[in-house]
């Protein structure tokens, strides 16, 4: 009766028999007009249906919720978690064989993910890839790490209102996720790294016609992965978590990957402590010259290879697991055998590297570690994470006063007031930022300079928070402090005027403070009435989600620990 009636209603739509003999393949779909990062998915999912219907399959687009940063308040993190279970039912509810996952924006390809790794039917990630860079006065723009930095000379009075409507005019060219190696071209890096994208697509600009290639290319390889019974399982180890990593650190990627990262692996019942993240890092030389830790964009890392060319360097250098599988069948190193060493000669001379380099070799590296270090101690107990490739050099190693905002709203009442009492050598402490203190864990850890410090020439100052910051930014920021200050961690027992210590060589982050001190501020602490979500997701969200160095996942979503380190337990 059941095959019947579905027969019945899908020829009613003008499938066949022969249509409904095929493999059935899902593309999720998360265009949105309120969302310009995903803005080019109507015409990507039609490319995608070619290369589908070539293959011999029948392609069928369904819709899911799209997170979209510049409009989504209060943050798209708090809603990350319920679009990756909105693309984990909506693949599990249906009759699929395989699925198409179209994500861009910076939240959309981890929860696709995120869901994908849960669901465990063959899928393969599919980014609408990085606008045009802007265009100002002769310079070039990647947004937004050029929206912070002029809006802070805004501020300053470097720059007027003339200057800044022109910035609006042309700092965003086009659709597509920003240009810099922000959280949305880390994470579409990142799908390259674990095996499951097709090699070179996570850098190509979005309105470049080999996008749309590329896009039938993923439709002809979901009809082959759904015949071959590649599963997400099969990709989703802990070597493919390992070599992510790996590359993450040598790209100088966001600091969300981290938390977005641990998510995945989550689902495939993989556990990734932030130990892990460090001593990858401090194994893995940063080698791409990108903003905002580098020079370039992502359509000059795409003219230099891609993310591929990255990999292939760590091959090289023996960085890299090559077994491991990917949703083509092939394995990473049988992936790589196809992509050119760097023009590099056996001498060392100073041809390997130069002014217009995106890519370095191992040997002439642009910083000895990869972009994002772990920190310990007495104020993150759990761990705290800084981008030490986009920390000022004098701020590597620093000592200060504490000025203390109790949440988002104090620091927007108080930062620009006159009569603050902050120094280029204070440090700006922010609290009740974190998953459950916001909720939601928002992008409000690069906390602006105090207007009347940027007047005097401060550009950077050290600042710590529970709360996340945009791939796109830069500074000495420490991030993502565990356990978050609004269930009890130290953090939360900070006061204005205390002294905190930060060492990043040392990966050490302290406050200064006698431990009795410390007892008695714990015993007079009451957590925040952010705690206390009196109904709907929110609610949800507050009582159920893990802490940042647990990926900020939901507790009930996470996959049982897999033994052998190769999938869903």
């Amino acid at each position: 009766m059941y095959g019947f009636v579905r027969r019945a209603f899908a020829k009613s739509m003008g499938l066949d028999d022969a249509d409904l003999a095929r493999p059935i393949i899902g593309i999720a779909q998360t265009q949105s007009d309120l969302n310009n990062c995903n803005n080019n998915f109507r015409e990507l999912a039609e490319y995608v249906k070619r290369g589908v219907w070539q293959a011999g399959g029948t392609p069928l687009e369904f819709p899911t919720i799209s997170l979209g940063e510049l409009f989504m308040r209060p943050t798209t993190m708090l809603y990350r978690n319920l679009m990756a279970m909105d693309t984990e039912e909506m693949i599990r509810a249906h009759p699929l064989d395989g699925v198409v996952l179209l994500g861009n924006c910076d939240k959309t390809t981890p929860a696709q993910m995120m869901g994908a790794a849960s669901a465990n039917v063959p899928a393969i990630m599919l980014t609408g890839g990085p606008h045009l860079s802007g265009r100002f006065r002769g310079e070039s723009l990647g947004a937004c790490s050029d929206c912070r930095r002029f809006w802070a000379e805004y501020r300053a009075g470097t720059i007027d209102e003339d200057a800044m409507r022109e910035l609006e005019e042309g700092i965003n060219r086009s659709d597509g996720h920003c240009t810099v190696m922000g959280t949305a071209s880390t994470m579409a890096a990142m799908a390259e790294a674990l095996g499951m994208s097709l090699p070179g697509s996570a850098a190509i600009p979005a309105p470049d016609a080999r996008r749309l290639r590329m896009a039938e290319a993923v439709g002809r390889q979901v009809v082959e992965t759904v015949r071959r019974g590649i599963r997400p399982s099969d990709v989703l180890t802990q070597r493919a978590f390992e070599n992510a990593i790996r590359v993450m650190m040598a790209l100088g990627g966001s600091t969300n990957a981290v938390i977005h990262l641990t998510a995945i692996a989550g689902r495939a019942g993989i556990q990734l402590p932030l130990d892990l993240f460090d001593r990858i890092s401090s194994e893995t030389p940063y080698i791409t010259n990108l903003r905002p830790s580098g020079t370039f964009h992502m359509e000059q890392l795409y003219e230099a290879g891609g993310v591929p060319a990255v990999m292939k360097e760590l091959a090289r250098g023996g960085l890299l697991h090559l077994s491991e599988p990917t949703i083509t069948g092939q394995t990473i190193g049988e992936q790589l055998e196809r992509v050119p060493l760097l023009g590099v000669d056996a001498s060392g001379g100073s041809g390997w590297c130069g002014p217009d380099r995106v890519v370095y070799p191992l040997e002439q590296p642009l910083g000895p570690q990869g972009g994002i270090a772990i920190l310990r101690g007495n104020l993150a107990p759990d761990g705290a994470v800084i981008k030490q490739t986009a920390v000022s050099p004098h701020l590597r190693r620093h000592r200060g006063q504490a000025v203390v905002f109790s949440s988002t709203d104090d620091l927007a009442e108080r930062i620009d007031d006159p009569l603050l009492d902050v120094t280029a050598e204070s440090v700006l402490v922010l609290q009740n930022t974190g998953p459950r203190g916001a909720p939601g864990m928002p992008e409000a850890g690069g906390l602006p300079i105090p207007k009347k410090l940027l007047a005097q020439g401060v550009r950077d100052m050290l600042r710590i928070s529970d709360a996340r910051m945009s791939g796109t930014g830069y500074g000495a920021v420490v991030l993502h402090v565990a356990p978050e200050a609004a269930v009890g961690g130290p953090l939360g027992l900070v006061r204005s005027g205390d002294w905190i210590a930060l060492d990043v060589a040392a990966r050490s982050l302290r406050l200064e403070v006698a431990d009795d001190e410390l007892a008695r501020r714990r015993a007079a602490w009451r957590p925040p009435a952010s705690l206390r979500q009196s109904r709907g997701y929110a609610r949800m969200y507050v009582e159920h989600v893990l802490q940042a160095d647990g990926g900020a996942d939901f507790d009930f979503l996470l996959a049982s620990p897999s033994p052998s380190g190769r999938g869903l337990g």
